[in-house]
């Protein structure tokens, strides 16, 4: 299959047997939400998430827009660059998101902004996600969706419920804003997640969640970055299968992939490989 890459062909149909064998009712999906369930080009445009639509359209103060993009131009390069110790930059990252969230909430950052953002053509879920969700809802599979997004949980849960998408076996983790009467953001609850902290966001921390998943112990991880993989620290699986969507860069960024996923989705393709390895375990 085009754009598919599986990294090693013998452990992975190992891994494919053992995830038959037990069957659906021993499986969930752990994934990340912009750049993995969502694509990172548009009409050849890159569109790294929701709240990039949220700075571009000037839904909030007129200053708001250039405050933002300074501190990405500030604080990315610190992200992307792996010759910084880990802990340097993962204290980096947390003071990108704590500013940032500070900056949301001083722009009047409103509930009807986030709507707005949510229905704009421009983020758009990567092609065959819709059947994706649809067949884990019929088959009652859990999805647990991990995400860093700057604009949280409501955004995440807006985008699909608008597309008639939020199923009762989604669930959420994410940042969460608290809102006043007026549906102006006043704060966010803590502890802030971040991209480099998703392996200190364990899902035992979140009961309601976990009850669903604990029996469950054979997962499909879903993510963009190398960095996703650590979703699952803290879950005591027995089998993993790790699915990773290197978008662009694709030369460049090859072996770093191939040594962390098992199966490689390139250059923002879709998710057909992966409806097909569910309907065989089905």
């Amino acid at each position: 299959m085009k754009n598919i890459l599986i990294t090693n062909k013998e452990r992975f149909e190992e891994l494919k047997e053992r995830f038959k064998k037990d069957g659906v009712e021993k499986l969930h999906l752990l994934a990340d939400f912009d750049k993995t369930l969502t694509k990172e080009f548009v009409h050849g445009k890159k569109v790294a998430s929701i709240i990039s639509v949220l700075r571009d359209n000037n839904y909030l103060t007129p200053d708001y827009p250039e405050k933002a993009k300074a501190l990405y131009a500030k604080y990315y390069p610190i992200e992307k660059n792996l010759s910084i110790p880990l802990e340097e930059r993962k204290q980096t990252m947390k003071q990108w998101w704590a500013e940032h969230f500070e900056l949301l909430i001083k722009s009047k950052l409103n509930i009807k902004d986030i709507e707005k953002a949510v229905e704009h053509q421009d983020v758009v879920l990567r092609k065959g996600i819709t059947e994706l969700l649809e067949s884990l809802k019929k088959n009652n599979i859990p999805l647990v969706i991990l995400s860093s997004s700057g604009l949280g949980r409501k955004s995440i849960e807006l985008y699909l419920k608008k597309r008639d998408l939020l199923f009762e076996n989604i669930h959420i983790i994410s940042n969460t804003f608290e809102w006043n009467d007026q549906g102006y953001a006043i704060g966010v609850k803590k502890p802030i997640i971040h991209t480099l902290s998703k392996n200190e966001t364990i899902v035992k921390d979140f009961p309601n969640i976990f009850e669903k998943v604990k029996n469950r112990k054979n997962v499909i991880l879903l993510g963009d970055s190398v960095s996703d993989i650590e979703m699952i620290a803290g879950f005591n699986y027995d089998n993993l299968i790790k699915i990773g969507f290197l978008n662009e860069d694709v030369e460049k960024d090859m072996e770093g992939y191939k040594q962390a996923f098992d199966v490689l989705i390139l250059n923002d393709s879709s998710v057909e490989f992966l409806n097909n390895l569910l309907q065989s375990f089905v």
